[in-house]
């Protein structure tokens, strides 16, 4: 099928309907158990208004509505959708749409953390060139000094790689609030540990304009039309990964 601009790929159409990712429509389709207008399709295919999809004979739903949520997530929760994994992300929230979570939070880090069904708008957030900010209020067991603060700022390096400098003010003897525009595997832990510092909580409070706020620890909240709106906006341009660079979900959260 032609290229087309009210086309979409075939595996993008698949998971947007929420039956598997789109890794797991490529295995669909390789298996033979995906039809495109009663012809069995093939990876490239591309569908257009009107074309039925079907999976083993039967049509696909329509897609599903975007769900946006902002969760407190608890240490503890994993960011997998694993159902293998006990503790995963997903089975505590229990929403009754299939969601995945945008990035993560190690296990046991506690914040704002966003789920979605929509596939794009995860990747366009989590583009590390896209350098979108989020903000960490983080205890650590000892003291904090100014040379640590001026340290942590102009960068650090960990995992062959120099980060990126970034804004870190003290708040108390222990704590302070750093904000970052990468996010490297466990990134603010590494940087504390290089210094000599154990951190003893991590907090995420902010991804971009969306602030935890006073949303309890487990809790959830849709994402206000406001904060949808200035989310379309901020990443209207942002960098998308390639088709063959798709959004992979971690069997175990090791983020910060």
């Amino acid at each position: 099928m032609e290229n087309n601009d009210n086309s979409i790929s075939l595996n993008k159409y698949i998971a947007s309907t929420g039956v598997s990712s789109r890794r797991g429509a490529d295995k669909l389709i390789d298996e033979g158990r995906v039809t495109l207008n009663g012809v069995v399709a093939r990876k490239g295919n591309r569908v257009l208004p009107g074309d039925t999809v079907e999976i083993d004979g039967q049509p696909l739903a329509e897609k599903p509505p975007t769900v946006y949520l902002a969760l407190n997530k608890p240490p503890g929760i994993i960011c997998t959708t694993d159902p293998k994994e006990p503790h995963n992300i997903v089975d505590f929230v229990n929403y009754p749409e299939r969601i995945f979570p945008v990035g993560r939070l190690d296990m046991m880090s506690e914040g704002l953390i966003i789920l979605t069904n929509d596939g794009d708008i995860v990747n366009k957030i989590l583009r590390a060139a896209n350098k979108h900010e989020k903000e960490y209020i983080v205890t650590v067991d000892k003291p904090v000094t100014r040379d640590f603060i001026r340290k942590m700022s102009n960068g650090v390096p960990v995992l062959d790689t120099m980060t990126r400098r970034c804004k870190v003010t003290q708040l108390d003897a222990r704590t302070f609030k750093i904000i970052l525009t990468q996010g490297l595997n466990r990134q603010i832990r590494r940087m504390c540990e290089y210094f000599d510092y154990r951190v003893t909580k991590l907090r995420r409070v902010r991804i971009m304009h969306i602030e935890l706020g006073k949303l309890p620890l487990g809790k959830y909240r849709p994402l206000t039309a406001g904060e949808l709106e200035k989310l379309d906006k901020t990443t209207v341009h942002s960098a998308k990964t390639h088709p063959e660079k798709e959004l992979k979900v971690k069997k175990k959260g090791r983020g910060f």
